[in-house]
């Protein structure tokens, strides 16, 4: 990186190990943001599903935080797709964030055919990435739940 200001330099940009070290940046930027948009009151949630031998066969993970759900992961077992389990899954997800005080419900995909679901199930496109991952495209959808 070459640097063309004239300016003295009086700072050091430099690659450290994650995932700890990226602690103070997280505290930093959650005080700055808090102090104009409230606390996050954020936490995790998890939703699993497993079969009547109590193995797992799907999921959905994430967060909660200024009122909205996020969906960080959601995966049904490929056994498991194509019997309602997935819609299953986003029926508890969706209760739990209407239980938790939740105004909406938000997350992403890289797949067409989860695109395609998601849409039958009431979300809506919120933004899209072309090319990420390269040779497809990150779509961000959201619920709203009021």
């Amino acid at each position: 990186m070459t640097e063309n200001s004239s300016q003295p330099k009086n700072f050091c940009i430099q690659r450290e190990a994650a995932p700890d070290s990226g602690q103070m940046t997280r505290e930093a930027l959650a005080t700055e943001v808090a102090s104009e948009f409230g606390p996050r009151d954020e936490s995790a949630f998890v939703l699993a599903a497993r079969d009547t031998a109590g193995g797992w066969i799907g999921g959905i993970n994430g967060l909660i935080h200024w009122r909205w759900l996020y969906v960080a992961q959601f995966l049904v077992a490929p056994d498991w797709r194509g019997q309602g389990l997935g819609r299953a899954l986003l029926i508890a997800t969706e209760s739990l964030a209407r239980e938790s005080g939740c105004i909406g419900i938000y997350l992403d995909t890289f797949s067409p055919r989860a695109l395609d679901f998601y849409r039958a199930n009431g979300f809506a496109v919120a933004g899209r990435i072309e090319n990420f991952p390269p040779g497809a495209a990150r779509t961000y959808l959201s619920k709203a739940l009021v």
